[in-house]
């Protein structure tokens, strides 16, 4: 933290970027709790949840409350100079608490706690918040008159209580980040996860590396004014950017798996609906008309209302389907070398073309027997996709319809 009319360091790119953009990450933290926020309020009881939660508002405010305007803000209305330095060292050591809980609560998973698990819980709470107690009590003690915005940390580095208050900050915070950013890549090699989530494990790891070496440009700067050296410069300038690029990966790793699986969720719907347009075409032209289109309506939705069109006009048509010709096609299909869930789709556009085809049969069928639809009416997706590919369908009606080529059907 450095006033207004200090010295600008040698990093003086960095220092800007720490002025103009520290919001940046306060915004992107947000957004990670915004995202996360509906589950973990339908899942409360998922103690990885609330550890998730908890974790992201307690980062979210430390950006908020360490940015230049908002120190100034705190120390104006409570009146104390400076008192916005323990209250932000408390909130970076509850962050650092909850970084723990979210690793004990995530190796313990969603089985009921155990013994170990519940001391371990206590210690973290016990530890961490005595810590923040003697931070509270080490500000009391000392005499830090002068209002620091940006340098408190190097200006007072030498002054009795305030330099026990920085060391136990940073000490708390560089243990914390250390189990947690060991225990993380620990996971990332162990591997067993899916793309989206294995890649929000690398950006959390990345985002805890970052914080050990804000920790190390902290510890750096702070030793060498014990030592009588000047390295302000690694706590003002390269520290704070390293903190908004750590903030930016933590985000990101809770982000990209929830926002990855939407995605993928989204994706693989309207593929589903894309796939179906062959056999919706063809139902079209047997029941003349559509599902009307509705500009609003999701994904989902329009999916359900093609999936159930399609069934609607193919139930009353897959009634009166040649069973013996679905025998015949599945056979031939197999004869022509496709494997037996692609014989199946095919042997199925082979039946319903040619009731399509066909037309209502005026005896209404010779045996009184409909056939089984089940099959047909539940494979409709492979059925559409078949109807993708007409040479396939004509050779194996062309086999189907040989003289003599029909052979017994085996699974």
């Amino acid at each position: 933290m450095r006033s207004a009319d200090a010295a600008m360091g040698p990093a003086t790119f960095l220092s800007e970027f720490y002025t103009s953009f520290w919001w940046i990450p306060a915004a992107v933290l947000a957004a990670a709790l915004a995202i996360k926020l509906p589950t973990i309020i339908r899942l409360w009881k998922d103690p990885l949840l609330r550890a998730v939660g908890g974790l992201l508002l307690l980062a979210c405010a430390v950006f908020v409350f360490v940015a230049p305007s908002t120190i100034v803000w705190v120390n104006r209305v409570t009146g104390v100079p400076n008192i916005s330095a323990p209250w932000v060292y408390s909130l970076l050591t509850a962050f650092c608490g909850s970084c723990l809980l979210l690793i004990i609560a995530w190796r313990d998973g969603l089985s009921e706690r155990s013994a170990p698990t519940r001391r371990a819980t206590r210690w973290v709470v016990s530890a961490y918040g005595s810590v923040i107690v003697a931070l509270w009590v080490l500000f009391a003690l000392a005499d830090v008159p002068v209002e620091r915005t940006r340098d408190l940390d190097t200006y007072y580095a030498n002054t009795p209580f305030m330099r026990e208050e920085i060391l136990l900050y940073l000490v708390a915070h560089t243990t914390a980040v250390l189990i947690t950013s060991k225990l993380i890549w620990n996971w990332i090699r162990t591997g067993g996860f899916d793309a989206w989530l294995r890649w929000g494990l690398r950006f959390l790891g990345v985002g805890y590396a970052l914080n050990l070496a804000f920790d190390a440009a902290k510890l750096t700067a702070v030793t060498a004014r014990w030592t009588g050296h000047d390295l302000d410069w690694l706590s003002l300038d390269v520290a704070p950017a390293l903190a908004c690029l750590s903030a930016v990966s933590i985000a990101v790793g809770f982000i990209l798996p929830h926002a990855g699986q939407y995605l993928h969720e989204r994706r693989r719907i309207r593929l589903a609906h894309r796939r179906l347009r062959p056999l919706y075409r063809l139902m079209r032209t047997v029941n003349g008309s559509g599902v009307p289109f509705v500009l609003r309506a999701s994904p989902e939705l329009r999916l359900t209302r093609r999936e159930t069109f399609i069934r609607d006009v193919l139930l009353p048509l897959a009634r009166r389907t040649d069973e013996r010709l679905g025998e015949r096609s599945y056979a031939a299909a197999l004869g022509l070398g496709f494997p037996p869930q692609r014989a199946r789709a095919l042997a199925g556009a082979v039946v319903i073309l040619d009731a399509v085809e066909a037309g209502p049969r005026a005896d209404g069928g010779d045996d009184g027997h409909d056939p089984d639809t089940t099959d047909l009416l539940r494979e409709i997706g492979a059925v559409s996709r078949a109807l993708r590919h007409p040479d396939a369908i004509r050779d194996v009606r062309a086999r189907a319809a040989a003289p003599g080529d029909t052979v017994a059907v085996t699974e």
